[in-house]
């Protein structure tokens, strides 16, 4: 269709796959741009079927947007417009993750977002006022509002974020124009109790499915690029046997032309926060078991951390000599290598992917907000309990612990 119509100016006629839309800033330049359009169709031999076609509208859906000027389609934004209310520190952390990502567009954003991040300290009651509510409501429209969303331009790349979570999976579809990335739509949805009890690889995996589904009329027949924050999704891809479900899924990814990329976690919180959007459903069974199981876990992680402690000195105090060998050490050690990737990226991984691990891993997985790397070397803080001064311990690696 695209050599069927070329050379008429995009002012009179887009074209995506076989949707035409003939336009005009008037009703004679429209019917201008259409006969244009009709005697190209005509000349090539092509039919076109009339219950298809509608003619002199004012309003139009084309490519996922209501055509008024333009406006968003209900379905691209009511998931970020009619994202619920947060109860808790965790799922106000998704949203802000995701309106953290677009603040270079939000004219004031952290002033915005000041009673939100007042929410976030830990030990903090989780209160919200009208205060909070209306800077909620105000991030939601700037997300679902140019210049965060815009339309599509067929002339730019695709680019499709990608994410899972032990409940759910979101994508965001986004292109890189002169002014930054912005979003085109938004995608997200809960796993059913099947796909609950997939491996971490395989949620990933089908999150790309789904989303490349989901804008399947956005990247048919393009080349995109998908990120993804899981970097075994780069060889998965090229995976020279497969078998299975993994083999059916990738099957349905071979007509699309696109290449994976992995991005670190950290820089992730777009998608992250679509696989991460609450259930809206009022007493939702699957909602009541997983926090009933966050509930446990939390358990879990207070005898994880006693259990580590009693199973031998992991770390000892910082003093002024030579710890460039111990950072070596550290890279070396089984048990501290997820956990230098985790402190590396600023991301601290949900307990389900972390309860596989050894003791050591777990304990450390627990005390994550009081680790930091200095000079490459993993450290932890402590307090003194005679005087409450914070000082730092280098966590010590299992070689010359046990030296």
């Amino acid at each position: 269709m695209d050599r069927v119509l070329d050379g008429i100016p995009r002012q009179q006629c887009l074209v995506y796959l076989d949707d035409i839309l003939a336009h005009g800033s008037s009703f004679q330049s429209a019917l201008v741009a259409l006969g244009r359009v009709l005697e190209r169709v005509a000349a090539a031999g092509l039919k076109l079927h009339p219950e298809k076609c509608h003619f002199m509208r004012r309003e139009v859906s084309f490519l996922g947007h209501q055509v008024e000027g333009i406006s968003t389609m209900e379905d691209k934004v009511g998931l970020v417009r009619d994202w619920p209310t947060p109860t808790d520190q965790r799922q106000l952390k998704s949203f802000l993750g995701l309106a953290s990502y677009y603040r270079r567009f939000v004219r004031g954003f952290s002033s915005v977002a000041a009673p939100l991040n007042r929410l976030l300290p830990k030990g903090k009651a989780f209160t919200w006022t009208v205060e909070c509510e209306e800077a909620f409501n105000t991030l939601k429209r700037a997300l679902i509002e140019a210049p965060v969303l815009a339309p599509p331009d067929l002339t730019l790349p695709f680019i499709l974020d990608t994410d899972a979570t032990n409940v759910g999976m979101g994508g965001v579809l986004a292109q890189v124009g002169p002014e930054g990335e912005r979003v085109v739509a938004y995608f997200s949805k809960t796993f059913d109790k099947h796909e609950r009890r997939y491996c971490v690889t395989r949620r990933e995996l089908l999150a790309v499915v789904a989303s490349v589904k989901h804008f399947k009329y956005y990247l048919g027949g393009l080349p995109f690029t998908v990120r993804s924050d899981h970097s075994a999704l780069q060889w998965l891809m090229s995976f020279r046997e497969p078998e299975g479900q993994v083999a059916r899924w990738l099957e349905e990814l071979q007509p699309y032309d696109f290449t994976v990329v992995h991005r670190a976690g950290a820089r992730h919180s777009n998608a992250d926060a679509m696989s991460r959007r609450p259930c809206t459903a009022d007493g939702c069974r699957h909602c009541e078991q997983r926090e009933g199981r966050e509930r446990e876990l939390c358990a879990e992680e207070g005898v994880c951390a006693t259990v580590c402690r009693a199973s031998g000195p992991v770390c000892c105090e910082l003093q002024t000599v030579d710890v460039a060998e111990w950072g070596q050490q550290q890279g070396r050690d089984t048990d501290l290598q997820p956990v230098l990737q985790w402190v590396e990226a600023q991301v601290r991984p949900p307990w389900e992917e972390v309860t596989a691990l050894s003791l050591a891993t777990k304990g450390l997985w627990s005390k994550f907000e009081r680790l930091r790397l200095a000079d490459g070397v993993l450290q932890r803080a402590w307090k003194e309990s005679a005087t409450g001064e914070e000082r730092w311990q280098v966590v010590v690696p299992k070689a010359l612990r046990e030296a």
